[in-house]
Protein backbone atom coordinates (compact mmCIF):
# COMPACT_ATOMS: atom_id res chain seq x y z
CA UNK A 1 0.00 0.00 0.00
CA UNK A 2 1.57 3.54 -1.28
CA UNK A 3 -1.49 5.03 -0.84
CA UNK A 4 -4.35 6.07 1.23
CA UNK A 5 -7.87 8.19 0.36
CA UNK A 6 -9.75 10.65 2.54
CA UNK A 7 -11.23 7.86 3.47
CA UNK A 8 -8.43 6.33 5.28
CA UNK A 9 -7.37 8.66 7.75
CA UNK A 10 -6.15 8.49 11.13
CA UNK A 11 -7.53 10.71 13.76
CA UNK A 12 -5.13 13.34 14.34
CA UNK A 13 -5.08 12.85 18.15
CA UNK A 14 -4.57 9.35 17.34
CA UNK A 15 -1.61 9.86 15.00
CA UNK A 16 0.32 12.24 17.19
CA UNK A 17 0.45 9.86 19.79
CA UNK A 18 2.17 7.50 17.85
CA UNK A 19 4.34 9.19 15.19
CA UNK A 20 6.05 12.47 15.51
CA UNK A 21 5.98 14.89 12.37
CA UNK A 22 8.85 16.70 11.22
CA UNK A 23 8.31 19.82 9.08
CA UNK A 24 10.29 22.19 6.55
CA UNK A 25 8.73 24.79 5.04
CA UNK A 26 9.91 26.62 1.77
CA UNK A 27 8.77 29.79 1.14
CA UNK A 28 8.75 32.05 -1.82
CA UNK A 29 8.51 35.77 -1.59
CA UNK A 30 8.19 37.59 -4.97
CA UNK A 31 10.25 40.63 -3.91
CA UNK A 32 8.63 44.40 -4.29
CA UNK A 33 10.81 46.12 -6.64
CA UNK A 34 10.06 48.35 -9.76
CA UNK A 35 11.60 46.19 -12.29
CA UNK A 36 12.33 42.76 -12.48
CA UNK A 37 15.44 40.34 -11.67
CA UNK A 38 17.66 40.56 -14.45
CA UNK A 39 15.84 43.15 -16.87
CA UNK A 40 14.14 46.57 -16.69
CA UNK A 41 10.41 45.28 -17.37
CA UNK A 42 8.35 46.55 -14.93
CA UNK A 43 6.51 43.99 -12.13
CA UNK A 44 2.94 45.78 -12.04
CA UNK A 45 0.58 42.80 -10.69
CA UNK A 46 -2.98 42.13 -12.94
CA UNK A 47 -1.39 43.81 -16.10
CA UNK A 48 -2.75 42.55 -19.70
CA UNK A 49 -0.66 39.09 -20.31
CA UNK A 50 2.33 39.35 -22.10
CA UNK A 51 2.51 43.06 -21.77
CA UNK A 52 5.54 43.11 -19.43
CA UNK A 53 8.10 41.30 -21.14
CA UNK A 54 11.65 41.56 -23.13
CA UNK A 55 13.83 39.34 -24.98
CA UNK A 56 15.79 39.31 -21.67
CA UNK A 57 13.19 38.05 -19.64
CA UNK A 58 11.52 36.04 -22.65
CA UNK A 59 15.33 34.20 -23.22
CA UNK A 60 15.70 35.20 -26.88
CA UNK A 61 19.10 34.55 -28.17
CA UNK A 62 21.66 37.25 -27.50
CA UNK A 63 19.86 39.11 -24.73
CA UNK A 64 22.36 39.40 -21.75
CA UNK A 65 20.95 39.62 -17.68
CA UNK A 66 21.90 42.16 -15.52
CA UNK A 67 21.63 42.00 -11.98
CA UNK A 68 18.55 44.33 -10.05
CA UNK A 69 20.64 45.74 -7.05
CA UNK A 70 17.37 46.38 -5.30
CA UNK A 71 16.56 43.12 -5.23
CA UNK A 72 19.90 41.81 -3.70
CA UNK A 73 19.07 44.79 -0.97
CA UNK A 74 15.87 43.41 -0.15
CA UNK A 75 16.94 40.02 0.08
CA UNK A 76 19.88 41.20 2.68
CA UNK A 77 17.37 43.26 4.49
CA UNK A 78 15.69 39.82 4.58
CA UNK A 79 18.58 37.92 5.79
CA UNK A 80 19.51 40.65 8.97
CA UNK A 81 15.89 40.50 10.24
CA UNK A 82 16.01 36.83 9.88
CA UNK A 83 19.61 36.44 11.49
CA UNK A 84 21.64 35.42 8.92
CA UNK A 85 24.98 35.27 8.04
CA UNK A 86 25.63 37.40 4.89
CA UNK A 87 27.67 35.93 2.62
CA UNK A 88 30.81 38.12 1.02
CA UNK A 89 30.87 36.42 -2.00
CA UNK A 90 28.55 34.38 -3.99
CA UNK A 91 27.10 33.41 -7.23
CA UNK A 92 23.80 32.86 -9.52
CA UNK A 93 23.63 29.33 -11.23
CA UNK A 94 21.57 28.17 -13.82
CA UNK A 95 18.91 25.38 -12.81
CA UNK A 96 18.34 23.35 -15.96
CA UNK A 97 14.55 22.24 -16.73
CA UNK A 98 12.03 22.41 -19.15
CA UNK A 99 8.59 23.82 -18.63
CA UNK A 100 6.13 26.04 -20.43
CA UNK A 101 6.71 28.79 -18.02
CA UNK A 102 10.55 29.02 -18.40
CA UNK A 103 10.85 31.20 -21.48
CA UNK A 104 14.91 30.24 -21.19
CA UNK A 105 14.35 26.76 -20.58
CA UNK A 106 16.97 27.11 -17.06
CA UNK A 107 15.89 29.31 -14.58
CA UNK A 108 18.62 31.66 -12.65
CA UNK A 109 18.99 31.18 -9.23
CA UNK A 110 21.50 30.29 -6.65
CA UNK A 111 22.49 26.75 -5.25
CA UNK A 112 25.25 25.85 -3.39
CA UNK A 113 26.29 29.41 -3.07
CA UNK A 114 23.30 31.30 -1.46
CA UNK A 115 23.54 35.03 -0.01
CA UNK A 116 22.04 34.72 3.33
CA UNK A 117 22.89 31.42 5.47
CA UNK A 118 22.15 30.23 9.02
CA UNK A 119 19.44 32.47 10.85
CA UNK A 120 16.47 31.65 13.00
CA UNK A 121 13.32 33.14 13.88
CA UNK A 122 11.61 32.78 17.09
CA UNK A 123 7.99 31.96 17.19
CA UNK A 124 5.59 31.40 20.03
CA UNK A 125 2.75 28.94 20.18
CA UNK A 126 0.23 28.36 23.23
CA UNK A 127 2.78 30.13 25.59
CA UNK A 128 6.17 28.62 24.34
CA UNK A 129 8.61 30.11 22.26
CA UNK A 130 10.26 27.84 19.32
CA UNK A 131 13.25 29.07 17.45
CA UNK A 132 13.21 27.70 13.91
CA UNK A 133 16.18 27.21 12.01
CA UNK A 134 16.55 29.61 8.82
CA UNK A 135 18.82 27.32 6.18
CA UNK A 136 19.35 30.09 3.98
CA UNK A 137 17.58 32.60 2.25
CA UNK A 138 18.43 32.71 -1.52
CA UNK A 139 17.60 34.57 -4.74
CA UNK A 140 16.30 33.46 -7.80
CA UNK A 141 13.67 34.38 -10.85
CA UNK A 142 10.23 33.57 -10.79
CA UNK A 143 8.53 31.49 -13.70
CA UNK A 144 5.35 32.77 -15.81
CA UNK A 145 1.82 31.40 -14.89
CA UNK A 146 0.33 28.69 -17.10
CA UNK A 147 -3.38 28.53 -17.07
CA UNK A 148 -4.83 25.39 -18.05
CA UNK A 149 -8.42 25.66 -19.45
CA UNK A 150 -10.76 22.80 -19.27
CA UNK A 151 -11.15 20.19 -17.33
CA UNK A 152 -12.53 20.12 -13.81
CA UNK A 153 -9.84 20.92 -11.90
CA UNK A 154 -7.78 23.95 -13.91
CA UNK A 155 -4.77 21.77 -13.79
CA UNK A 156 -2.79 20.40 -16.59
CA UNK A 157 -4.36 16.99 -16.28
CA UNK A 158 -7.46 16.99 -18.40
CA UNK A 159 -7.65 20.73 -19.31
CA UNK A 160 -7.92 21.29 -23.42
CA UNK A 161 -5.50 23.53 -23.54
CA UNK A 162 -2.82 26.07 -22.18
CA UNK A 163 -1.86 29.71 -22.17
CA UNK A 164 1.22 31.27 -20.86
CA UNK A 165 1.77 34.47 -19.38
CA UNK A 166 5.54 35.49 -18.94
CA UNK A 167 4.79 38.94 -17.09
CA UNK A 168 5.61 37.04 -13.97
CA UNK A 169 8.42 35.26 -15.57
CA UNK A 170 11.65 37.24 -14.27
CA UNK A 171 10.16 38.46 -11.39
CA UNK A 172 12.95 38.82 -8.52
CA UNK A 173 11.74 35.83 -5.95
CA UNK A 174 13.40 34.98 -2.52
CA UNK A 175 13.27 31.36 -1.36
CA UNK A 176 13.17 30.95 2.35
CA UNK A 177 14.18 27.84 3.45
CA UNK A 178 13.81 26.57 7.01
CA UNK A 179 16.04 24.16 9.32
CA UNK A 180 14.32 20.53 9.88
CA UNK A 181 11.50 21.62 12.46
CA UNK A 182 11.58 19.01 15.04
CA UNK A 183 9.73 18.47 18.48
CA UNK A 184 6.46 20.20 18.07
CA UNK A 185 4.42 17.22 18.31
CA UNK A 186 -0.08 18.05 18.63
CA UNK A 187 1.34 21.64 18.20
CA UNK A 188 3.22 21.18 14.31
CA UNK A 189 0.43 22.58 12.47
CA UNK A 190 -0.08 25.48 14.72
CA UNK A 191 3.77 26.18 14.89
CA UNK A 192 3.74 26.05 10.80
CA UNK A 193 0.98 28.57 10.70
CA UNK A 194 2.20 31.06 12.85
CA UNK A 195 5.46 30.66 11.43
CA UNK A 196 4.41 31.94 7.99
CA UNK A 197 2.47 34.60 9.78
CA UNK A 198 4.93 36.13 11.54
CA UNK A 199 7.53 35.83 8.46
CA UNK A 200 4.91 37.21 6.60
CA UNK A 201 4.50 40.21 9.40
CA UNK A 202 7.95 40.42 9.20
CA UNK A 203 8.68 40.89 5.23
CA UNK A 204 5.44 43.65 5.32
CA UNK A 205 7.67 45.08 8.25
CA UNK A 206 10.78 45.65 6.13
CA UNK A 207 8.86 46.78 2.88
CA UNK A 208 10.38 44.18 1.06
CA UNK A 209 7.08 42.98 -0.47
CA UNK A 210 3.14 42.78 -0.47
CA UNK A 211 3.13 39.53 0.61
CA UNK A 212 -0.50 39.15 -0.53
CA UNK A 213 -1.04 35.37 -0.69
CA UNK A 214 -4.09 35.42 -2.98
CA UNK A 215 -1.79 37.16 -5.43
CA UNK A 216 1.01 35.39 -5.27
CA UNK A 217 3.06 37.30 -3.90
CA UNK A 218 3.83 34.72 -0.85
CA UNK A 219 3.79 30.59 -1.39
CA UNK A 220 4.55 28.05 0.65
CA UNK A 221 5.88 24.82 -0.06
CA UNK A 222 5.01 22.47 3.64
CA UNK A 223 7.23 19.08 3.65
CA UNK A 224 5.86 16.82 6.30
CA UNK A 225 7.28 13.55 7.51
CA UNK A 226 6.34 11.15 10.18
CA UNK A 227 8.33 8.77 11.86
CA UNK A 228 7.27 6.17 15.05
CA UNK A 229 7.88 7.69 18.39
CA UNK A 230 11.02 6.98 19.99
CA UNK A 231 12.42 5.35 16.40
CA UNK A 232 15.10 7.84 16.09
CA UNK A 233 14.68 7.84 12.31
CA UNK A 234 13.29 10.45 10.12
CA UNK A 235 10.56 9.10 7.67
CA UNK A 236 10.11 10.15 4.25
CA UNK A 237 8.33 13.74 3.52
CA UNK A 238 6.22 14.98 0.47
CA UNK A 239 6.03 18.27 -0.60
CA UNK A 240 2.59 20.19 -0.40
CA UNK A 241 3.41 22.74 -3.16
CA UNK A 242 2.43 26.69 -3.37
CA UNK A 243 0.14 26.45 -0.18
CA UNK A 244 -1.61 30.04 -0.50
CA UNK A 245 -3.26 30.97 2.72
CA UNK A 246 -2.07 30.39 6.42
CA UNK A 247 -5.07 28.63 7.67
CA UNK A 248 -4.10 26.19 4.27
CA UNK A 249 -0.89 25.70 5.74
CA UNK A 250 -2.04 24.50 8.83
CA UNK A 251 -4.66 22.37 7.51
CA UNK A 252 -2.03 20.94 5.23
CA UNK A 253 0.48 19.66 7.58
CA UNK A 254 -2.70 18.09 9.79
CA UNK A 255 -4.02 16.34 6.70
CA UNK A 256 -0.50 14.97 5.99
CA UNK A 257 -0.51 13.71 9.20
CA UNK A 258 -3.22 12.12 9.43
CA UNK A 259 -2.82 10.66 5.59
CA UNK A 260 0.74 9.83 6.35
CA UNK A 261 -0.23 8.20 9.83
CA UNK A 262 -2.83 6.19 7.72
CA UNK A 263 -0.38 4.52 5.10
CA UNK A 264 1.98 3.71 7.89
CA UNK A 265 -0.51 1.71 10.84
CA UNK A 266 -1.74 -0.12 7.47
CA UNK A 267 2.40 -1.82 6.90
CA UNK A 268 2.52 0.80 3.79
CA UNK A 269 5.11 3.09 2.46
CA UNK A 270 5.02 6.92 2.15
CA UNK A 271 5.97 8.35 -1.58
CA UNK A 272 7.88 10.73 -1.49
CA UNK A 273 6.42 13.30 -3.97
CA UNK A 274 4.70 16.26 -4.11
CA UNK A 275 1.52 17.02 -3.62
CA UNK A 276 -1.02 19.64 -4.29
CA UNK A 277 -3.67 20.96 -1.59
CA UNK A 278 -7.35 21.31 -2.15
CA UNK A 279 -8.86 24.26 -0.88
CA UNK A 280 -12.31 23.58 -0.79
CA UNK A 281 -11.68 20.06 0.95
CA UNK A 282 -8.73 20.66 3.06
CA UNK A 283 -6.83 17.56 1.18
CA UNK A 284 -3.60 16.76 -0.59
CA UNK A 285 -4.12 15.27 -3.40
CA UNK A 286 -0.73 13.03 -5.46
CA UNK A 287 1.57 15.11 -8.06
CA UNK A 288 4.67 13.95 -9.23
CA UNK A 289 6.83 11.71 -7.81
CA UNK A 290 10.38 13.00 -6.53
CA UNK A 291 11.82 9.57 -5.19
CA UNK A 292 14.92 10.07 -7.84
CA UNK A 293 17.02 13.04 -7.35
CA UNK A 294 16.44 15.42 -10.66
CA UNK A 295 19.98 16.88 -11.97
CA UNK A 296 19.20 19.66 -12.88
CA UNK A 297 22.67 20.23 -13.70
CA UNK A 298 23.30 23.03 -11.69
CA UNK A 299 26.53 25.45 -13.25
CA UNK A 300 27.59 29.03 -12.38
CA UNK A 301 25.37 31.61 -14.27
CA UNK A 302 28.35 32.59 -17.68
CA UNK A 303 26.53 35.61 -17.82
CA UNK A 304 26.84 37.34 -14.58
CA UNK A 305 29.39 38.16 -12.26
CA UNK A 306 29.39 37.15 -8.67
CA UNK A 307 27.80 39.40 -6.36
CA UNK A 308 30.02 40.76 -3.73
CA UNK A 309 28.04 42.65 -1.28
CA UNK A 310 30.57 45.31 1.08
CA UNK A 311 30.40 45.22 4.76
CA UNK A 312 30.10 48.42 4.62
CA UNK A 313 26.87 48.16 2.77
CA UNK A 314 25.79 44.74 4.82
CA UNK A 315 25.78 47.59 8.09
CA UNK A 316 24.49 50.39 6.54
CA UNK A 317 21.58 48.39 5.56
CA UNK A 318 21.30 46.82 8.72
CA UNK A 319 21.44 50.11 10.34
CA UNK A 320 18.43 51.03 8.36
CA UNK A 321 16.31 48.15 8.90
CA UNK A 322 12.82 49.57 10.51
CA UNK A 323 11.64 48.22 13.99
CA UNK A 324 10.83 44.63 13.74
CA UNK A 325 7.77 42.87 14.61
CA UNK A 326 8.76 41.28 17.61
CA UNK A 327 10.14 44.60 18.80
CA UNK A 328 7.05 46.35 17.89
CA UNK A 329 4.72 43.88 19.99
CA UNK A 330 6.98 43.97 22.94
CA UNK A 331 6.95 48.10 23.15
CA UNK A 332 3.49 48.19 22.17
CA UNK A 333 2.61 45.88 24.96
CA UNK A 334 4.37 47.56 27.14
CA UNK A 335 3.23 51.18 26.56
CA UNK A 336 -0.59 49.91 26.32
CA UNK A 337 -0.38 47.59 30.07
CA UNK A 338 -2.10 44.61 27.52
CA UNK A 339 -1.70 41.08 28.89
CA UNK A 340 -0.26 38.45 27.15
CA UNK A 341 -3.64 37.21 26.22
CA UNK A 342 -4.69 41.06 25.50
CA UNK A 343 -2.05 41.43 22.73
CA UNK A 344 -3.01 37.93 21.31
CA UNK A 345 -6.08 38.88 20.57
CA UNK A 346 -5.09 41.98 18.56
CA UNK A 347 -2.77 39.76 16.44
CA UNK A 348 -5.04 37.17 15.67
CA UNK A 349 -7.64 39.65 14.82
CA UNK A 350 -5.13 41.49 12.38
CA UNK A 351 -5.81 44.44 14.49
CA UNK A 352 -2.76 45.51 15.51
CA UNK A 353 -2.09 48.24 13.41
CA UNK A 354 -5.56 49.57 13.14
CA UNK A 355 -5.34 50.10 16.40
CA UNK A 356 -2.40 51.92 16.96
CA UNK A 357 -3.21 53.83 14.03
CA UNK A 358 -6.27 55.03 16.00
CA UNK A 359 -4.50 55.57 19.31
CA UNK A 360 -2.07 57.83 17.14
CA UNK A 361 -4.63 59.73 15.97
CA UNK A 362 -5.93 60.58 19.36
CA UNK A 363 -8.25 57.43 21.60
CA UNK A 364 -6.89 55.52 24.29
CA UNK A 365 -5.27 52.29 24.25
CA UNK A 366 -8.74 51.16 25.93
CA UNK A 367 -11.17 52.69 23.50
CA UNK A 368 -9.17 51.58 20.23
CA UNK A 369 -9.43 48.05 21.31
CA UNK A 370 -13.00 48.20 22.57
CA UNK A 371 -14.28 49.52 18.94
CA UNK A 372 -11.76 47.19 17.23
CA UNK A 373 -12.45 44.43 18.56
CA UNK A 374 -15.81 44.69 20.04
CA UNK A 375 -18.92 46.35 17.54
CA UNK A 376 -16.25 46.64 14.54
CA UNK A 377 -15.13 43.19 14.75
CA UNK A 378 -18.48 42.16 14.83
CA UNK A 379 -19.48 44.35 11.97
CA UNK A 380 -16.66 42.62 9.81
CA UNK A 381 -17.51 38.93 10.75
CA UNK A 382 -21.46 39.67 9.68
CA UNK A 383 -19.50 41.05 6.12
CA UNK A 384 -17.29 38.18 5.20
CA UNK A 385 -14.46 40.88 5.36
CA UNK A 386 -11.61 41.40 7.90
CA UNK A 387 -11.41 44.68 9.90
CA UNK A 388 -8.91 46.19 7.42
CA UNK A 389 -11.71 45.52 4.72
CA UNK A 390 -14.03 47.63 6.43
CA UNK A 391 -15.24 50.90 4.73
CA UNK A 392 -14.07 53.16 8.22
CA UNK A 393 -10.42 54.81 8.90
CA UNK A 394 -8.68 54.51 12.10
CA UNK A 395 -9.00 58.68 12.69
CA UNK A 396 -12.89 57.95 11.76
CA UNK A 397 -13.03 55.55 14.78
CA UNK A 398 -10.92 58.09 16.90
CA UNK A 399 -12.93 60.69 16.42
CA UNK A 400 -16.08 58.70 17.48
CA UNK A 401 -14.44 57.64 20.87
CA UNK A 402 -13.61 61.41 21.15
CA UNK A 403 -17.27 61.91 21.07
CA UNK A 404 -18.18 59.31 23.39
CA UNK A 405 -15.39 60.64 25.70
CA UNK A 406 -17.00 64.16 25.57
CA UNK A 407 -20.16 63.05 26.35
CA UNK A 408 -21.68 63.98 23.13
CA UNK A 409 -22.36 60.75 22.10
CA UNK A 410 -23.25 57.28 24.05
CA UNK A 411 -21.96 53.51 23.67
CA UNK A 412 -25.44 53.41 21.92
CA UNK A 413 -25.70 56.17 19.97
CA UNK A 414 -21.60 55.62 18.91
CA UNK A 415 -22.73 52.62 16.86
CA UNK A 416 -25.31 54.49 15.24
CA UNK A 417 -22.87 56.26 14.46
CA UNK A 418 -20.68 53.90 13.04
CA UNK A 419 -23.31 52.67 11.11
CA UNK A 420 -23.83 55.77 8.90
CA UNK A 421 -19.65 55.55 8.22
CA UNK A 422 -19.76 52.29 7.16
CA UNK A 423 -22.48 53.02 4.86
CA UNK A 424 -20.72 56.10 3.10
CA UNK A 425 -22.33 58.85 4.80
CA UNK A 426 -19.70 60.71 5.70
CA UNK A 427 -17.29 61.06 8.84
CA UNK A 428 -18.75 60.81 12.57
CA UNK A 429 -19.55 64.18 12.85
CA UNK A 430 -21.66 64.77 9.54
CA UNK A 431 -23.13 61.52 10.51
CA UNK A 432 -24.09 62.86 14.11
CA UNK A 433 -25.19 66.15 11.95
CA UNK A 434 -27.27 64.49 9.30
CA UNK A 435 -28.91 61.98 11.66
CA UNK A 436 -29.37 64.38 14.94
CA UNK A 437 -27.40 61.60 17.02
CA UNK A 438 -26.27 63.91 20.01
CA UNK A 439 -26.69 63.08 23.42
CA UNK A 440 -29.76 65.69 24.76
CA UNK A 441 -28.22 66.72 27.75
CA UNK A 442 -30.55 69.47 28.47
CA UNK A 443 -32.53 70.03 32.08
CA UNK A 444 -35.67 71.42 29.74
CA UNK A 445 -35.68 68.98 27.69
CA UNK A 446 -34.98 65.86 30.01
CA UNK A 447 -37.54 67.06 32.61
CA UNK A 448 -40.89 66.43 30.69
CA UNK A 449 -39.61 63.07 29.61
CA UNK A 450 -38.35 62.27 33.58
CA UNK A 451 -41.66 63.45 35.03
CA UNK A 452 -43.36 61.50 32.18
CA UNK A 453 -41.37 58.33 33.39
CA UNK A 454 -41.98 58.67 37.00
CA UNK A 455 -46.00 59.02 36.35
CA UNK A 456 -45.64 55.55 34.66
CA UNK A 457 -44.50 53.71 37.08
CA UNK A 458 -45.61 54.66 40.74
CA UNK A 459 -44.33 51.84 42.48
CA UNK A 460 -40.95 52.54 41.37
CA UNK A 461 -41.16 56.21 41.92
CA UNK A 462 -42.30 54.89 45.70
CA UNK A 463 -39.38 52.40 45.95
CA UNK A 464 -36.97 55.05 45.29
CA UNK A 465 -38.63 57.64 48.35
CA UNK A 466 -38.47 55.19 50.50
CA UNK A 467 -34.67 55.23 49.54
CA UNK A 468 -34.19 52.43 47.42
CA UNK A 469 -32.31 54.49 44.79
CA UNK A 470 -31.17 51.63 42.66
CA UNK A 471 -34.70 51.44 41.11
CA UNK A 472 -33.88 54.41 39.45
CA UNK A 473 -32.33 52.18 36.82
CA UNK A 474 -36.03 51.37 35.78
CA UNK A 475 -36.58 55.29 35.11
CA UNK A 476 -33.44 55.84 33.09
CA UNK A 477 -34.31 52.59 31.07
CA UNK A 478 -37.88 54.13 30.38
CA UNK A 479 -36.60 57.71 29.50
CA UNK A 480 -33.75 56.46 27.16
CA UNK A 481 -36.36 54.22 25.11
CA UNK A 482 -38.33 57.25 24.33
CA UNK A 483 -35.89 59.64 23.86
CA UNK A 484 -34.34 56.44 21.70
CA UNK A 485 -31.28 56.49 23.57
CA UNK A 486 -30.10 60.08 23.01
CA UNK A 487 -30.88 61.29 26.76
CA UNK A 488 -27.55 61.53 29.05
CA UNK A 489 -27.64 59.03 31.08
CA UNK A 490 -26.37 60.66 34.15
CA UNK A 491 -27.85 63.59 34.32
CA UNK A 492 -31.68 61.58 33.44
CA UNK A 493 -30.93 59.89 37.07
CA UNK A 494 -29.60 62.98 38.99
CA UNK A 495 -32.84 64.76 37.91
CA UNK A 496 -34.89 61.34 38.70
CA UNK A 497 -32.87 61.53 42.37
CA UNK A 498 -33.93 65.12 42.30
CA UNK A 499 -37.19 65.22 41.46
CA UNK A 500 -37.96 62.24 44.24
CA UNK A 501 -36.00 63.43 46.51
Amino acid sequence: MTTSTTDTLVPFDEAIERYEPLMGLETHVELGTRTKMFCGCTTTFGAEPNSQVCPVCLGLPGSLPAVNRMAIEYAIRIGLALNCSIASWCRFARKNYFYPDMPKNFQISQYDEPLCTDGYLDVTVEGATIRVGIERVHLEEDTGKSLHVGGATGRIHGAEYSLVDYNRAGIPLVEIVTKPIEATGAAAPEVARVYVTELRDLLRSLGVSDVRMEEGSLRCDVNTSLSPRGSGVWGTRTETKNVNSLRSVERAVRFEIERQAAVLDAGGRIIQETRHFHEDTGTTTSGRSKEEAQDYRYFPEPDLVPVAPSRDWVEQIRAELPELPAARWARLQAEWALSEADMTALRNAAALDLVAETVAAGASPADARKWWLGELARRANEAGTDLAGLSIKPAEVARVAELVVQGALNDQLARRVLDGVLAGQGTPDEVVAARGLAVVSDDGALTAAVDAAIAAHPEVAARIRDGKVNAAGVLVGAVMKTTRGQADATRVRELILERLS
